[in-house]
């Protein structure tokens, strides 16, 4: 038979006891070595030797007394603060690490019954991923306080099958939860979904601000949202979601919009008002192009998101208000900073937890589930089923994938789209020539004012090299004036190079498309940052 080992920590309060009257009280660890069926032979007990020494005397030369067979050893284990996690889980890690168990020929257990509720959960941990390659042993006191009685004891072995039942239910779940966040939209971009993976935990476990980058119509809006209905679901949040875009605040309305006003504090202010960030008191708010708020907006937002209070406008005294916030942007506030229009202070603030939302675009893989969405969604809303016929629906997906398709406005863009090809459906039904109809309304869509300017007004050549480009042959002129208007209607580089190169791309085993535009625009001394400014 294997030796039976128990580790276990000195319980500084449970294992007490003096004189006479000690063996009247249950004491855990002297407990241990009482079980008939349980013989133990061998207790590693850890204890702080300096504190608890003479205790640990005591305990060990009263389990000799009632399990002589049981050898006992001390293990010196200092813990600055016995209930700080990080200290906790180090002691006892490197206890375990340096251990030299021998799973051959004896049994191990860890007893949780003494010790904090931080050591327990730090033992769970480590038996849980098998650092410490044994169960836990959970004892209990008799009914009868006694310590002539062992009272009883529990074997919990985690990789019992109910346990991994359990860890299933928590993966549903989490899987749940990410489905919340992408609407139920079963996307394919791994890149997206591995994002929308530590959205998801960090919107669980964190109440730091979050700054959702990325084009207009990305989705940064819905997407603060379901993060708030998913706190919401979660007890985290008992508050409201409440959502202003920046861009339409201005002048002295702004500060009244964000912080409210007392009554009087200007003409007009007939009344108090509370407010955007006291109502989102609770809750979550959402400012969309934050980018776009001024210099004493910025100010008085980040000392709110310090302190969680201000002043309001015109107002003496200050109100709190316990927010949650979501930032959006389809800025780059990094070059904001550095041009003095953001405050670097406040962006430091926003960026803990940074995610960039891509382009539809860029994400080819996911135009046909979206597609669904909006079906639905659409199909949903006006009680009315809407549906592709084959030959309609590759046409338009075999459009809407090609690098032609520009996606400017994104999501909004698809979202119309659908609706207009749903509106003019006859019998629920969308045809191949309402499909070709709606791929040109698109093309024009996107190429509105791409034309070539006037006799009078310069080229876009022109602007990026000036005389340089009369030096040009007049070959060279056509091509690279088609795309660096390719370039200025696309998001990122590599939707433009895959556009460009729609056609040889197919041909090619391996494409690097936003490689060879790179070192295409390099030939006349351009970059993508030079081409897509429009200063």
């Amino acid at each position: 038979m294997k030796r039976q080992v128990v580790v276990g920590m000195l319980g500084t309060q449970l294992d007490a006891g003096s004189g006479a009257g000690r063996w009247e009280k249950w004491r855990p660890t002297v407990a241990l070595g009482m079980h008939e069926d349980l013989l133990l032979d061998r207790v590693e007990l850890l204890l702080d030797e300096r504190r608890y020494g003479r205790l640990a005397e005591s305990v060990v030369a009263d389990l000799g007394l009632v399990s002589p067979e049981t050898q006992v050893r001390r293990h010196d284990t200092f813990l600055a603060d016995p209930w700080d996690f990080e200290s906790v889980y180090g002691a006892l890690h490197d206890f375990v690490r340096a251990y030299p168990f021998d799973t051959e020929r004896e049994d191990y257990y860890v007893h949780i019954t003494t010790g904090t509720h931080v050591s327990q959960i730090c033992w769970f941990l480590l038996a849980e991923s098998r650092l410490f390659p044994g169960r836990l042993l959970q004892t209990a006191p008799p009914r009868k306080q006694s310590g002539q009685t062992p009272g009883s004891y529990a074997v919990i072995d985690l990789d019992l099958s109910r346990y991994d039942r359990l860890a299933q239910r928590f993966a549903e779940q989490r899987l749940h939860d990410r489905e919340l966040l992408k609407s139920g939209i079963a996307t394919r971009n791994a890149a997206f979904n591995r994002m929308i993976e530590q959205i998801e935990t960090v919107a669980t476990r964190s109440k730091s601000p979050m700054l959702l980058m990325g084009p207009t119509g990305a989705g940064k809006s819905q997407l603060a949202k379901r993060v708030f209905e998913l706190k919401k679901q979660k007890h985290q949040l008992p508050g409201r979601f409440v959502e202003v875009n920046c861009a339409t605040l201005r002048g002295d309305g702004a500060m009244s919009t964000l912080f409210g006003h007392i009554k009087g504090a200007y003409t007009g202010a007939s009344a108090d008002r509370a407010g955007l960030l006291r109502s989102a008191h609770q809750g979550l708010l959402f400012l969309d192009e934050i980018g776009e708020l001024g210099q004493d907006e910025q100010a008085m937002l980040l000392r709110a998101l310090e302190e969680k209070r201000f002043l309001p406008v015109g107002g003496d005294k200050e109100v709190e208000s316990d927010f949650q916030l979501i930032a959006g942007t389809n800025r780059d506030l990094q070059q904001a900073v550095r041009e003095g229009r953001f405050r670097d202070d406040l962006l430091a603030r926003l960026n803990l937890w940074t995610y960039r939302l891509p382009g539809l675009a860029e994400r080819a893989e996911d135009i046909e589930p979206n597609l669904e969405f909006e079906l639905e969604r659409h199909s949903r809303e006006h009680r009315h089923r809407v549906t592709f016929n084959r030959e309609a629906r590759e046409r338009y997906l075999a459009f809407a994938r090609s690098g032609e398709a520009r996606w400017s406005g994104n999501f909004r863009d698809l979202g119309a789209s659908v609706m207009r090809l749903a509106t003019l459906a006859d019998g629920g039904r969308i045809r191949t020539d309402l499909v070709e109809e709606e791929i040109q309304r698109l093309r024009r869509q996107w190429h509105d004012g791409e034309q070539d300017p006037g006799p009078g007004g310069p080229s876009l050549l022109q602007d990026l090299l000036g005389a340089q480009a009369a030096e040009l042959d007049r070959f060279d002129r056509v091509q690279l004036e088609d795309v660096l208007r390719v370039c200025r209607g696309a998001a990122s580089l590599s939707q433009a190079g895959r556009e460009l190169f729609a056609v040889s791309r197919a041909q090619r085993a391996s494409t690097n498309d936003a490689d060879r535009l790179r070192k295409y625009l390099a030939r006349f001394g351009l970059d993508w940052e030079r081409v897509r400014r429009r200063d």
